[in-house]
């Protein structure tokens, strides 16, 4: 860990929201002026897309049904270390990026001055770029540990996003619909294929994290394979795990935080409609903290 290069990492399974934690912290570092160096997880697999379908189908026919963008065959954990602990030394790593979409191939075409980047590959690597004042993180594997690794160690703040468990695959079903064309069908299958993965490097994470947030819906989702919609905001309430609530302001948070309560001493619950605002009123001290602390070393 570093205070003069600090780290962060949000992580989550596939659907699980990521996304919006990042935006809050993009919202609060335009705010607070901070510099992020930002690293997409996805970046950190081992296998592209084709790669991945050849070794999925090598692992099928082998009798592995369980090959999983979960687990160590299809990523680089020990680059993730790497990146985080070089990073933490010097305020310097390489990074890379995956490409996701055609629009995405033109921006990183034109950026490494090529013109063979498609989507389901990864960009060349090069270096972060110079005077960030921390690292940001968002995917899959923020603070994975396999064997001897352990990326978790060099993370200055964890960031936990784990709906529970029926709503994460509500939100999974309908986006893989709706942005990729996957039937519900399909999608179930890759949650099967990923199960082991998840619960041995995914879930086992949540207890590294600092703070973690959870989307607790208010509406029935027992059975999510057969959910029309998403449970809305409104329809949900967020429950916020503090891993050490010493120096928490928590009546602070209740101020600010209209209809929001104390279910434990460590634990805030707000309503899931003010899900974005908690995360800013929650985050923004946390980071202003971390660059003050930065700036007297």
């Amino acid at each position: 860990m570093s205070r003069k290069h600090p780290v962060i990492a949000v992580t989550g399974s596939s659907g699980a929201g990521t996304t919006t934690v990042k935006r809050a912290f993009e919202n609060i570092f335009r705010r607070e002026k901070i510099k992020a160096a930002v690293i997409e997880g996805d970046s950190l697999h081992s296998l592209d897309r084709m790669a991945f379908r050849t070794a999925s189908a090598e692992a099928a026919k082998n009798g592995n049904n369980h090959f999983s963008h979960f687990g160590p065959e299809a990523n680089h954990f020990d680059k993730i270390e790497q990146m985080f602990q070089q990073y933490g030394d010097t305020g310097m790593c390489q990074r890379r990026y995956y490409v996701h979409s055609d629009a995405e191939a033109v921006q990183h075409n034109k950026h490494f001055g090529l013109t063979d980047l498609k989507p389901g590959v990864f960009t060349p690597w090069e270096s972060v770029e110079e005077g960030s004042d921390l690292l940001f993180y968002e995917g899959l594997h923020g603070l994975v540990r396999d064997g001897d690794i352990d990326a978790s160690r060099y993370v200055d703040l964890g960031i936990g996003v784990v709906p529970v468990v029926n709503l994460e695959w509500i939100q999974k079903i309908h986006r893989d619909q709706a942005e990729r064309g996957y039937s519900a069908e399909a999608t179930v299958d890759t949650i099967l294929r990923r199960l082991p993965d998840y619960i041995n490097f995914i879930t086992p994470q949540f207890s590294r994290t600092d703070i973690n947030f959870q989307r607790v819906a208010t509406v029935d989702t027992s059975n999510p394979f057969i959910a029309r919609d998403i449970p809305t905001p409104d329809e949900s309430f967020v429950v916020v795990r503090f891993r050490n609530p010493k120096g928490v302001d928590f009546p602070y948070m209740l101020s600010m935080i209209p209809n929001s309560f104390m279910s434990r001493a460590n634990t805030l619950v707000v309503p899931g409609g003010k899900m974005s605002h908690a995360m800013e009123v929650i985050l923004a001290p946390i980071m202003h903290d971390m660059i003050a602390r930065k700036n007297q070393d």
